[in-house]
């Protein structure tokens, strides 16, 4: 916990040194504020360009598209995830990590449409949104919500949707870092906490602009500038989720693996993972359903969105590849357990630079993703003495805060990336808006330092909240039992 307290407060200052470097320049005048910086464009009605032009229409085969994309993201969850998770954790707790993930689900798809969607996709404060669509009002079958391109929209309710799964999976990652001793009823309370007071600021600060159809000339810039999300406005570039999903939630998760504490046994006893098999199966229906995670974050069915496509299936491959060398190198074997960490490394590194990078980026992203997350949950891990049962934060936080960095790197243009747009000049990729690999890697830093310190607050907070009033830990004699007969009263397997 002590070593917890001092990130924080690292982090803290790091995080406010920044935001003065930063305050003498004015954001408009950043060529990274126009660019498209996030899988979401903004959920309010694209304008149209003059009064007297037709507004615009989803295209059939982007709304197909993003129908795909969105069951694609629920496929990753419900089973991937789970099935992941399951297949990690002993015998006796196979049922306990299943039922998190699946009822995670259920009641942030349903907390989305009552408020979630409101608060991190309309216009508010920097920091968090409105309620201007609590329980969505006003969005109907024929509102529209913008995409990257002028005078390109897809249907609201299509947007609605896909945003409800990365919420919904993103709150499912933190289940790893606790799993085998947690409370069901905890896992709930937390989940809204966290997913009220963390996940919907970030997204917001993240995602949320007004769209490029609200950008016209440097003044309409510096507007849509205004009205969007800090980190948006900084320039951050977060195509599909590297902050607001996976850097999030593992963070969350190792606060919680420090909180809920370590399992009885943990270091003195085996507590291997009980089906390997499972876990591969599992991690095979992530890396397909990433492909809708990540593709669809483009929001159109256009070659961004096969740029992304084939990013998340060279940087997998090569992380895949790194991890299982590295066991190789250090332990003498490569393992299944370490193809399938490996593959989710890959995975988790890409998701922020997928669409901005080139494909020989992609590559370099996976196999220093494979090579740290390997180390992050090994050495990294022992370092910080917590028990974060499946490494949650060793891979998702680790890959998250490498890919994070590393998207500032190779989106250079000169380096074979696609750069960002200019919604002034309408062109994208252009060389002189980049504003150069150090500073937007300064920018990158200091999103993830935001995420970092954000969530972590949030969490010390939400678990403390969770103890006090219902407790964080079953008893010893439940945790010996094993979860799945003392909290829901089934077996997974009958022998």
């Amino acid at each position: 916990m002590k070593k917890l307290l001092a990130c924080l407060a690292l982090g803290l200052g790091l995080l406010s040194g920044g935001g003065a470097a930063l305050a003498q320049a004015p954001a408009a005048s950043e060529p990274a504020s126009a660019a498209a910086a996030a899988p979401a464009a903004a959920a309010a009605s694209a304008p149209a360009a003059a009064e007297t032009a037709a507004a615009p229409t989803p295209n059939k085969g982007d709304t197909a598209f993003m129908t795909v994309s969105t069951l694609l993201v629920i496929l990753m969850t419900i089973p991937g995830l789970a099935l992941f998770y399951g297949g990690l954790v002993r015998s006796k707790n196979m049922l306990s990590v299943l039922m998190q993930v699946f009822v995670i689900s259920s009641l942030i798809y349903v907390l989305w449409i009552i408020y979630g969607y409101s608060v991190a996709f309309t216009s508010g404060t920097p920091f968090l949104g409105g309620f201007d669509k609590l329980f969505l009002k006003g969005v109907t079958a024929e509102s529209v919500a913008a995409t990257f391109s002028k005078g390109v929209v897809i249907p609201e309710l299509t947007f609605v949707a896909f945003q409800a799964t990365f919420a919904a999976i993103t709150c499912a990652l933190i289940v790893g870092a606790f799993a085998e001793r947690i409370k069901f009823s905890a896992v709930l309370l937390f989940v809204v906490l966290w997913f009220t007071f963390s996940y919907l600021p970030v997204a917001h600060m993240v995602w949320y602009w007004d769209g490029p159809d609200a950008i016209t000339d440097a003044a309409s810039l510096e507007k849509v500038v205004a009205g969007a999300g800090w980190l948006w406005a900084k320039g951050a570039l977060d195509f599909a989720g590297g902050t607001v999903v996976h850097i999030n939630a593992g963070v969350a998760g190792l606060v919680g693996a420090y909180m809920v504490g370590k399992r009885l046994g943990y270091g003195k006893e085996s507590l291997t993972p009980h089906s390997l098999t499972l876990t591969m199966v599992g991690a095979s229906l992530l890396w397909v359903g990433w492909f809708g995670f990540n593709a669809g974050s483009n929001l159109e069915a256009n070659g961004v969105a096969a740029l992304a496509f084939v990013n998340t299936l060279v940087a997998t491959g090569a992380a895949t590849l790194a991890w299982i060398a590295g066991e190789a190198l250090t332990k003498g074997k490569a393992s299944m357990l370490g193809a399938a960490s490996g593959a989710v490394a890959g995975l988790v590194a890409i998701t922020p630079a997928c669409g901005f990078v080139g494909p020989m980026g992609a590559i370099v992203i996976g196999l220093v993703s494979g090579l740290v997350c390997l180390w992050g949950v090994n050495g990294l891990k022992r370092m910080l003495g917590a028990d974060d049962s499946l490494d949650v934060f060793g891979v998702h936080g680790v890959g998250g805060i490498v890919g994070a960095l590393l998207t500032g790197v190779f989106a250079a243009p000169s380096l074979g990336g696609a750069g960002i747009c200019n919604y002034v000049t309408n062109k994208c990729g252009d060389p002189a808006d980049f504003p150069g690999i150090a500073a937007q890697v300064w920018i990158q830093f200091q999103g993830v330092i935001t995420t970092v310190v954000w969530s972590a607050v949030v969490a010390v907070i939400a678990y403390k909240i969770v103890d006090l009033v219902i407790g964080l830990r079953v008893t010893e004699e439940e945790e010996r039992e094993g979860l799945d007969i003392s909290s829901h009263g089934e077996t997974a397997y009958h022998r």
